[in-house]
């Protein structure tokens, strides 16, 4: 198993609406453990923190262009793309974040050269790792 993390800290901007927004201390992480998924955690004023995980290729795919279809949402701001726009869905709702994209694609190089695209799982951890599955098939059924 690999061993390795990668995190940085960054304001992102809760849209509360097109006049009004508030910033909110994020920490992003990554780690080699757990080599598909980003952790971002937000530390809003008042509340204890909310994390939310998903898709490092999402992240990569939205720095380029529109990315993700479903509870998250990733895409760059702008013709200089200089931002990113980031938009989570709960039950509870929807919120829309704003960050600058400089940080999150070089955390995203730092994740790169940590893990290679495509180089997730390899060898004996693809081999566990189907084993985990099937075993939960056969508890399953």
């Amino acid at each position: 198993m690999q061993h390795g993390t990668v995190r940085i800290r960054l304001a992102m901007d809760l849209v509360v609406s097109p006049e009004l927004s508030v910033r909110v201390p994020t920490d992003v992480g990554y780690e080699a453990a757990d080599p598909y998924a980003v952790r971002f955690t937000f530390h809003l004023p008042g509340d204890a923190p909310v994390t939310w995980f998903f898709a490092r290729e999402l992240l990569l795919d939205g720095t380029g262009g529109p990315a993700g279809e479903g509870d998250v949402r990733v895409r760059p701001v702008g013709e200089d793309r200089a931002e990113l726009c980031v938009v989570l869905r709960s039950p509870d709702g929807r919120s829309v974040l704003r960050a600058p994209a400089a940080p999150l694609v070089a955390f995203l190089a730092r994740t790169v050269a940590l893990v290679p695209i495509g180089r997730e799982c390899t060898g004996r951890e693809l081999d566990a790792r189907l084993a985990e599955i099937l075993r939960g098939r056969e508890n399953a059924g």
